[in-house]
């Protein structure tokens, strides 16, 4: 289903146009590391899959307003006085005024000391010593007065196409389940439940002092906190696990350290701990274009991501993480001809045929609802650079080349022998005719100048000079069919339009720092694809991506002009658009995929990893320019 067109003479619908939608970036985001649930101002959970990222919604507010909520709140009101995250942790603290007092509410999806092995969502890789619990807990404790708190839960299941039955358990009103669509999920609690319908409600007065709590179970044997001191100390294992974590990380004592810490415990958010895969975002469908088709499923893994990933971790010595995503990588499957498909789901599954739920209104009207990505089998010649460039960054860090890597290494460097000369989707998987997209030839260019060096390092001198030779042919190519008169890089051969892509060449090494075409290229994107300041991935009206409509400034593609204006020595210019993009991030600190610069909403899928990687690396360019002109 396409999304309404406007007629000629109406206006695009608006980023803020008034909706019972609550703004993207208002959400904030909390995570296990198996799942993640996104949570409005109001206390309701508006985003919550279980039991892992990619299952099928419980509440799924964001999309539909009657696919699923669950809110735990001071009755009657709907604002809070301030949100924010115990610092050091993706633990959610929100502090609310009534007339008659003050309270606070935390929430959390649990961690804590292994036990057993998960048979919730089992292990491929070496599990750590804390894990998920399979629980949503929340409590709320009032600091002063008195205020009456309502619960309410009304689970939607299979993206809100099963409403919940529920049933109490047990005669004290403190357990109730709730069933669907083969699921089943237990709210437990210590205030009175009553079922109503496809809900269950409870409302109590707390007094300055007294607390509550509930919990959400989909553990096994539906484990849940036994009481209030339970509770308590379910969310203090969660804290002790943040910031355990955390302090192994490699911070920059510098003003953007917060940002960086956000960026990295939303990554870290993101990975599904049992494989070590990072979804791409938490969501599905949430719109680039506001009311517009432009809407697709991020809940996998794309190659692509993966060297930037990479470089993220190393940046901020997280090993760890590092070593358990290239596990993930080489445990891949690869198509017939040994090239790795542009993503995978986050078990490793090949298969993600998109369907669509017609059943949901969208995110304010944005529809189709998808389920599924059909971009999974396109050719996207850029593929094998992303993987490659990955094993050269994870051997030099690592010191070695570990054994199960080499057929890879091998095998990728074929395809981009094979397929370099030939069109392909490009790197923002276009839904038009293929092309000869500038951006794909260079990241073929990357996966022979890093075939090569990882032959060197394996000590076969013939691949080395092999394949370093096939990435001179290529950078041939590059220069002479992807440049325009003015010196500029093309989008693809056969067009004179930008595209922020070509700003690879600058983060990957294309061609040297001081290269008048390298120069020409960045400051270009600069100064014409830009919209008030922030970088468009390219024009929608030059560009055949087989969608109507146009789309918000990428927030990726403005980070990656920082990193590239740092590199060719613009500074100043770098430091003040990171300094502008610093400061249009959510209230808590997360970025989407896009931002609209004329409302300054964020669009797109939320949190999205692509943009907190690339706000890593922008941040990690400037401070060693700096550090290097300090040592001057």
């Amino acid at each position: 289903m396409s999304a309404v067109k406007p007629k000629p003479d109406e206006a695009p619908q608006s980023a803020a146009a008034p909706s019972p939608f609550t703004p993207i970036a208002e959400y904030a985001f909390i995570s296990d590391c198996h799942t993640g649930a996104l949570i409005a101002p109001d206390g309701g959970i508006g985003w919550l899959c279980v039991p892992r990222f990619d299952s099928p919604s419980v509440f799924g507010t964001l999309l539909d307003r009657q696919a699923g909520y669950f809110r735990l709140a001071p009755f009657g009101t709907n604002v809070p006085s301030s949100r924010r995250y115990e610092p050091g942790t993706n633990i959610l603290e929100t502090t609310w005024h009534t007339p008659s007092g003050w309270v606070v509410v935390r929430d959390a999806l649990t961690m804590g000391p292994r036990r057993t092995e998960d048979t919730i969502t089992p292990h491929t890789r070496p599990p750590t010593d804390d894990d998920a619990e399979h629980l949503l807990v929340r409590t709320v404790r009032c600091v002063d007065g008195n205020v009456e708190v309502e619960l309410v839960c009304e689970p939607a299941f299979d993206y809100g196409r099963v409403a919940a039955d529920w049933a109490l358990v047990g005669d004290e009103r403190h357990v109730a389940d709730a069933s669907g669509a083969g699921e089943t999920v237990r709210l437990t609690t210590d205030m009175a439940l009553g079922i109503e319908g496809n809900s269950v409600r409870a409302r109590h007065l707390l007094s300055e002092g007294d607390e509550a709590y509930c919990a959400l179970s989909w553990a096994e044997a539906h484990a849940s906190p036994a009481d209030l001191d339970d509770a308590n100390g379910r969310l203090a294992a969660t804290t002790r696990f943040w910031h355990t974590w955390l302090s192994r990380a490699r911070l920059p004592d510098h003003e953007w350290m917060q940002p960086v810490q956000r960026s990295a415990l939303t990554i870290k958010g993101l990975t599904y701990m049992p494989t070590g895969a990072t979804v791409a975002a938490l969501t599905t469908s949430l719109p680039e274009t506001p009311g517009g088709e432009r809407n697709w499923d991020y809940r996998y893994t794309w190659v692509r991501d993966s060297t930037f990933t990479l470089q993220a971790l190393h940046y901020l010595n997280l090993d760890w993480e590092a070593d358990e995503f290239m596990q993930f990588i080489a445990d891949l499957e690869p198509n017939g001809d040994g090239a790795l498909q542009i993503m995978y789901g986050i078990d490793g599954r090949r298969d993600l045929t998109e369907t669509t739920r017609d059943d949901l209104s969208g995110y304010a009207g944005a529809r189709p609802v998808r389920v599924g990505n059909g971009a999974f089998d396109q050719r996207q010649n850029d593929v094998f650079g992303a993987a490659l460039d990955s094993i050269l960054l994870h051997t030099r860090r690592s010191k070695r080349l570990p054994r199960r890597l080499w057929p890879i290494v091998q095998a990728q460097a074929a395809c981009a022998t094979a397929v370099w000369r030939e069109p392909d989707q490009g790197i923002w998987e276009a839904r038009g005719e293929p092309q000869q997209y500038v951006s794909s030839k260079l990241m073929c260019w990357v996966a022979m100048d890093r075939a090569s060096k990882l032959a060197e390092i394996g000590g076969d001198p013939e691949l080395r000079d092999a394949w370093g030779a096939t990435a001179e042919e290529i950078k041939a190519d590059i220069l002479e069919h992807g440049v325009d008169e003015r010196g500029v890089l093309r989008q693809h051969y056969a067009t004179d339009a930008l595209d922020a892509s070509t700003l690879l060449a600058a983060i990957f090494g294309f061609l040297p720092a001081d290269d008048e075409r390298l120069r020409a290229s960045v400051l270009a994107i600069a100064d014409e694809l830009t919209e008030e300041g922030f970088v468009l991935r390219y024009r929608t009206g030059e560009t055949d991506d087989g969608l109507s409509g146009k789309e918000g400034t990428f927030l990726i593609c403005s980070f990656w002009l920082v990193s590239a204006l740092a590199i060719i020595g613009e500074h100043q210019r770098a430091r003040d658009l990171m300094e502008r993009l610093l400061r249009v991030a959510s209230p808590l600190g997360l970025y989407a995929e896009e931002f609209d610069a004329p409302t300054g909403r964020h669009l797109g899928n939320f949190p999205q990893a692509f943009s907190h990687l690339a706000l890593i690396e922008a941040a990690g360019r400037i401070i060693l320019a700096e550090r290097i002109e300090e040592l001057g």
